[in-house]
């Protein structure tokens, strides 16, 4: 009992004086945040359903119908976004939870999780102040409850990362939260009372609430121009900057997109198994009881099913590639992911779209030029968010695939192919459209194979290219050579 007795002293005078107050009530964070994307990006989803299963008639314009719902679903998903992303950064200063924190936290994911039903009120009743109310009151009640967890954790200063907790102006810290965070649910307080008075700019001012931050580091850049760089003390801008290279959780925003990617996969196969299972006494009477010959009926579903999934398949490992080789993803990259994935969300549409009309109907060829649309903006966002990451290359790439490396090529290659193609089948289908569905089809069963021999084709043109341009390198130790040097070039020196 003596040795026991001394071994736990010796343990407890290890442990510093914050550990001992608080560990023992709290836990890491990484549950709560894995719950909390599954959540939002089920939420961000979803939204596309009621877009999904319009119905439209003959003699209605599937362009007409669904711009403006697709519109909705758009700024709808940027709006869960925006909330996703103010939740990451800050959880990136809060790193431990207690209770208290957890039920607060639940709160919260309920109020975004009513945001898409409020945004669908104002988008149906655009004239009615009602939707604009509840949409402004829930983004308050989450200010508040935001602001109500800055407080709490920076009263208890062991819920917060290492350098905030010993630094010596975490009051500077606290108070520069509190300030980004309070800027919202002001401006949507000046919007819903302008609903009483003039309805229309409560809109205009629910867009500056979207797009705010990129106003306010707007308009400071702005001030620097006209009157100077104000200088400012490095406590005041380590977090909460609003600038495109601030970081964001690599590991939450990869998290996030598996779960769009994830549950977009998943709801293709809702269609199939509620629209495409025949009556039995349909196959009865009109099948004669075969089965077989009542499926066949459905081909051009199951066709449209695989090609999607296979769709979606391929963007997630184009997406798991480019993450794979990026070491740290900045704000401005998340926000052209966040655009990537709302599009990525928009392919159960397509999937629905590329089967619902008449062969040879203006509405199937305006289904099907809005499907390669859809995958066309998918794809070149990830391609935009590559164009980024080389811009910073030192600090968001790793070395092999930066300009000149080995791999550069063939990620590029991979990238760059969806939207090619799709570019390409939209004007294919523009030129031949009494042939648009075969087309889109035909791209959507090939594409995964010119994935398999991408890499092979990669080298056969690269090859193509050295012995076009430069023809007297035919020595392979020259040209090896030859990319190591230009690996050490930069991309910004490539620009310039």
């Amino acid at each position: 009992l003596g040795c026991l007795y001394t071994a736990s002293s010796s343990f407890l005078d290890s442990v510093s004086p914050s550990d001992r107050e608080g560990n023992g009530s709290t836990q890491s964070s990484h549950r709560l945040l894995a719950y909390s994307d599954a959540l939002i990006s089920i939420i961000a989803t979803v939204m596309i359903l009621p877009v999904a299963h319009t119905k439209v008639e003959d003699n209605e314009s599937v362009q007409l119908l669904l711009t403006t719902k697709i519109a909705v679903y758009l700024m709808t998903f940027l709006i869960v976004t925006v909330a996703w992303a103010a939740h990451i950064r800050l959880f990136q200063v809060i790193v431990r939870i207690d209770d208290c924190l957890a039920l607060l936290n639940l709160a919260c994911m309920m109020l975004i999780t009513f945001l898409p039903y409020t945004f669908s009120l104002m988008a149906t009743f655009p004239n009615n102040i009602l939707g604009i109310l509840l949409f402004c009151g829930c983004v308050m009640v989450i200010g508040i409850i935001q602001s109500v967890i800055v407080l709490y954790a920076f009263s208890r200063p062991f819920l917060l990362n290492e350098p905030i907790q010993i630094s010596e102006n975490q009051t500077v810290y606290k108070h520069h939260l509190l300030k980004v965070i309070m800027r919202v649910p002001i401006m949507c307080f000046f919007a819903s009372v302008f609903s009483f008075i003039f309805f229309q700019l409560s809109y205009v001012l629910l867009a500056i609430v979207i797009f705010l931050p990129y106003i306010s580091q707007g308009l400071k850049w702005c001030r620097s121009k006209a009157m100077g760089p104000v200088e400012e003390s490095p406590d005041s801008v380590m977090f909460y900057t609003y600038l495109p290279n601030e970081p964001l959780s690599k590991e939450r925003v990869e998290a996030f997109s598996d779960g769009v990617y994830a549950i977009v996969a998943t709801l293709l196969i809702l269609d199939i198994c509620e629209d495409n299972v025949p009556d039995p006494s349909v196959v009865e009477k009109q099948y004669g009881g075969s089965l077989v010959a009542a499926l066949q009926d459905f081909g051009p579903e199951y066709l449209a099913y695989f090609g999607s999934f296979a769709t979606v398949g391929l963007l997630w490992f184009v997406h798991h590639s480019l993450f794979l080789h990026v070491t740290k993803a900045t704000r401005f990259m998340g926000l052209l992911n966040t655009f990537s994935l709302a599009f990525v969300g928009g392919l159960p549409l397509a999937y629905q779209l590329t089967h619902e009309f008449q062969p040879n109907s203006q509405n199937e060829l305006e289904a099907i030029q809005i499907s390669c649309v859809i995958i066309f903006f998918a794809g070149i966002f990830q391609l935009c968010i590559w164009v980024v990451a080389l811009y910073n290359e030192r600090e968001t790439l790793h070395p092999y695939v930066r300009y000149g490396g080995r791999e550069h090529a063939f990620m590029l290659a991979k990238l760059a192919l969806y939207p090619c193609v799709a570019l390409g089948t939209f004007f294919l289908t523009c030129i031949l459209s009494k042939f648009s569905a075969p087309i889109f089809h035909l791209m959507e069963i090939t594409v995964p194979f010119a994935f398999l021999v991408l890499r092979l084709l990669v080298r056969v043109g690269l090859a193509l290219i050295r012995l076009i341009f430069y023809p007297a390198t035919a020595n392979r130790n020259v040209i090896v050579e030859e990319e190591v040097s230009q690996a050490s070039v930069p991309f910004n020196a490539l620009i310039t």
